[in-house]
């Protein structure tokens, strides 16, 4: 049986460390919402689902990028290195209050990136609005990508399987 899902899609205005800003995110939606009783019996659940990525390069972890010469910075390291990618989710029942949490990691590997496509990424401003300054998925980035150990749907921020079994478990 094909499972459908009803959401919506928004994104919070900063950054923050991963786990606590999704915890803070999930906790400030719900209070917007007004939700106080968690207690109607055989209603249908409806979930809150955050999420949130950071890439972490040389022990550091890199949200977005501030700025265009930050983002070169964060892309000329990554050329011919790797970065970590943690992405961590949060399922809030907001039918029972429930919620279930957890994170996943992937690892990219890159070859040299020419000075030129980084100029050009750089230039897209695109990438500063993603964690770290990777979109593993532009045609100017995925050539240079040597190796992805783990799932790029964790990469890009929403891991399938861990999104699905925290959905069965807030159930």
């Amino acid at each position: 049986m094909e499972k459908i899902y009803a959401f919506e899609v928004g994104s919070p205005a900063t950054g923050s460390t991963c786990s606590s800003m999704i915890y803070g995110l999930a906790d400030a939606t719900i209070s917007r919402l007004k939700i106080t009783d968690h207690t109607e019996e055989n209603a249908e659940s409806t979930l809150l689902i955050t999420a949130d990525t950071v890439v972490v390069y040389d022990g550091t972890i890199r949200e977005k990028p501030s700025s265009k010469e930050e983002a070169r910075q964060f892309i000329k390291g990554y050329s011919g290195g790797h970065v970590s990618v943690v992405g961590s989710v949060i399922v809030s029942n907001l039918t029972t209050g429930g919620r279930k949490g957890g994170w996943g990691k992937a690892e990219v590997y890159f070859h040299d990136i020419p000075d030129e496509v980084i100029d050009s990424l750089v230039e897209e401003e695109i990438m500063l609005n993603v964690a770290g300054d990777l979109m593993l998925e532009h045609p100017l980035t995925l050539p240079f990508v040597d190796t992805v150990v783990g799932t790029a749907g964790s990469v890009m921020g929403l891991p399938k399987a861990l999104r699905e079994n925290l959905i069965q478990e807030a159930l």
